[in-house]
């Protein structure tokens, strides 16, 4: 399945956009390792864990699922990595049974040694016009939830929590 594909059985029509960003207080390349240590993402994104499930996580083809919810409910969000840019941009192709679509996570350089983190999806929506109304009910909690987790993650990171591992590294 190639990035732009839609799952069999979607309504194309569908697939919508979402994009958000922060200004952290951190260069580029402490971002760009803040929001790829996948498993320390559980500190700042609001009800996720993520885990590496195939490869490194750290290059294009590496597996990385997230479970989002409150204790035994929710669902995995599995995604493949297909672009691995340090330090400025991960791509992500979402495979899961619940999400499905594209994610960029992407860090801009501002001036004074600040950062412009930004997140965006094109995600696509299951059951039709069942789902688009879904979609219309849940997105502004699931707007608020990102908002708050980009602050969390900006906090996180101007604290100095970001493990600086191999950043920029490329799998040897």
């Amino acid at each position: 399945m190639t990035a732009g594909a839609v799952r069999r059985g979607a309504d194309v029509g569908a697939r919508v956009p979402v994009a958000l960003d922060v200004v952290v207080d951190a260069p580029v390349d402490v971002v760009f390792a803040g929001f790829t240590d996948w498993p320390a993402q559980g500190e700042w994104m609001l009800g996720t864990r993520v885990e590496v499930r195939r490869g490194d996580g750290r290059s294009v083809g590496s597996e990385i699922a997230a479970w989002t919810g409150a204790g035994p409910v929710g669902f995995w969000d599995v995604m493949v990595v297909t672009r691995w840019d340090p330090p400025h941009r991960v791509d992500v192709l979402h495979t899961g049974a619940v999400v499905r679509g594209t994610g960029t996570m992407e860090v801009v350089a501002l001036p004074a040694g600040r950062s412009r983190f930004i997140w965006s999806e094109e995600l696509d929506l299951p059951l039709g016009v069942l789902g688009r109304v879904g979609w219309s009910v849940t997105r502004p909690a699931f707007l608020t939830g990102v908002r708050r987790s980009l602050r969390a993650f900006a906090a996180w990171v101007e604290a100095g929590r970001p493990r600086r591992r191999g950043v920029g590294a490329q799998p040897g």
